[in-house]
């Protein structure tokens, strides 16, 4: 896979770079911009070299639709980076071929707006490349998608990896042979998604803690009352992760009346919201003793307010950091809670990526690395 590092001459000649500036976005207003400030070297990087930037990326709305990445451009202005904002393709290549000077850049309209994006379209794919010499991905979250602006532009012109892009291939990589104890803690729900991390690290890790709606999962495969707690769906055998002794579950949990216990006592009509004090003092010791941390996903149900054990652990594994512990996180409400808190400096990497960190901790690689493996081949 080629880098940046790998292009010799970058003057005048048209980038066209797959970022991912899939961000929250409120009454029009970009509300956290992560991601957008992640793919800033690579932006700069090309700028810096007079490269002629064109920048493409997906949104999604906040009612699970496509949204328009104007507010985002708006962003790219306030952040310093000379930027036009064009809707449509066919003006955007007038605007290239006549109007973009060398170190600017230009952002296209959000690529699902268009049908051939998801589809992997080999005339979408052929029309975006056709704007550009080069191509670059700087969208390492989507990069386990196998959509034109992922896999398919680098078929027709050179492809490489970002700067970002890079560093989460060489950090993820670092849980294939850790230092040890390597703890991994994963939480959060959809543990159909999640279940090949467990059989993955199994083996390699010392300690896994599962948190949040997977271990309701577990909870149930062990013969507790879950009562109405939020469980995934269709039969998921556990029981040969079960009675591992690498495995640890909360032993107290937060209900939905805010009462706090045992994960083995709860009623028929009790929902599992948060882990309970206990569970963090658990994590508190573990974390004390790695060497090696991985983590995504939340203790409880974030997104609906149950964030104080999420950000106690955030804090925790901060502060392991500092003690020189390697700390690798990842996941939506994960990184809502490192913002939250402000410690984004407190661990040695963060993932931008969701279903994609996760995708590539499972199988190793993704269809936009191997995409970039093959370009030019």
């Amino acid at each position: 896979m080629k880098t940046l590092a790998d292009i010799e001459h970058l003057e005048g000649v048209r980038v066209l770079v797959r970022a991912d500036f899939n961000v929250p976005i409120h009454n029009d207003v970009v509300v956290e911009d992560f991601r957008i400030r992640a793919a800033f070297p690579t932006i700069e990087f090309l700028r810096s070299r007079g490269a002629k930037v064109i920048l493409i990326s997906h949104l999604e709305a906040a009612d699970g639709g496509n949204g328009s990445l104007q507010p985002v451009a708006t962003k790219l202005k306030e952040l310093g980076v000379p930027i036009s904002f064009i809707e449509d393709i066919k003006k955007a290549r007038l605007f290239i071929e006549n109007e973009l000077q060398n170190g600017e850049c230009v952002l296209l309209e959000n690529v699902r707006f268009f049908e051939g994006e998801k589809d992997n379209d080999t005339q979408f794919a052929k029309e975006l490349a056709s704007l550009a010499d080069v191509y670059v991905n700087e969208a390492f979250p989507a990069s386990h998608r196998e959509h034109a602006s992922v896999v398919g532009v680098p078929k027709y012109i050179p492809g490489y990896a970002g700067i970002q892009f890079e560093k989460e291939i060489a950090h993820l990589s670092k849980a294939f042979n850790p230092s040890h104890p390597f703890l991994f803690i994963l939480g959060g729900a959809k543990f159909e998604t999640k279940l090949p991390l467990l059989q993955k690290f199994m083996d390699t890790a010392d300690s896994i803690f599962i948190g949040g709606a997977l271990a309701t999962d577990f909870f149930r495969t062990k013969g507790y009352e879950v009562g109405k707690s939020l469980v995934s769906k269709g039969n998921i055998d556990l029981s040969v992760y079960a009675t591992n002794p690498k495995l640890i579950l909360p032993v107290d949990i937060v209900n939905k009346n805010g009462e706090v216990k045992p994960a083995d006592a709860l009623s028929p009509d009790d929902v599992i919201l948060d882990a309970g004090p206990q569970t963090i003092e658990i994590l508190k010791e573990k974390i004390a003793a790695a060497q090696f941390i991985l983590w995504n996903g939340p203790l409880g149900l974030y997104e609906d307010g149950y964030r104080a054990p999420t950000l106690d652990l955030a804090r925790m594994i901060g502060d392991a950091t500092s003690r020189g512990t390697e700390t690798i996180v990842g996941g939506g409400d994960t990184l809502a809670a490192i913002a939250t808190l402000g410690i984004a400096d407190k661990f040695t990497f963060i993932s931008t990526g969701g279903g994609a960190m996760l995708d590539f901790l499972a199988k190793g690689t993704l269809p936009a690395v191997e995409a970039l493996q093959k370009s030019g081949e």
